[in-house]
């Protein structure tokens, strides 16, 4: 939980959960996105980002969190769980929890797709900064 809700979480590892999300869900959409033309989990994926480094509100983010929904709604094969790893990266800015689905759901998006989820799982972990490593890896989600 966030310090401002009473909790233990800070600002700065809240902004770095998101980052995490982001890079997790872009590094599947590069590979499992199939439609170009729609920019949606792409744009969510920016929107997390923009929000870790301040840049924009966490209801800004949250409304590119549902537009990667919808795009994952209009979707089918890997490219669903590639949307929403997209869609919960974004979401990380208003809950800090989103970004351990974003996690879970581009790894379901690497096993869809036939590549190997163990190698993306190491990838996912050698990416998380040593400032919040422990508090993912004590939280989990069901797959690590």
């Amino acid at each position: 939980m966030a310090e401002h809700r009473g909790g233990a979480l800070t600002r700065q590892d809240h902004r770095a959960l998101a980052t995490w999300a982001a890079e997790c869900a872009e590094h599947v959409l590069s590979v499992t996105w199939p439609d170009k033309e729609d920019r949606r989990p792409f744009n969510a994926v920016r929107q997390a980002r923009s929000w870790a480094t301040g840049e924009v509100p966490a209801g800004r983010a949250m409304r590119a969190a549902v537009a990667a929904h919808g795009a994952a709604r209009e979707a089918s094969g890997p490219a669903v769980a590639a949307a929403r790893a997209a869609s919960h990266a974004a979401a990380t800015a208003h809950m800090a929890d989103h970004s351990l689905r974003a996690a879970a759901y581009a790894l379901k998006a690497v096993a869809q797709a036939g590549m190997d989820a163990a190698v993306e799982r190491r990838w996912q972990e050698r990416k998380l900064p040593d400032g919040i490593r422990a508090l993912v890896m004590e939280a989990g989600d069901g797959s690590r």
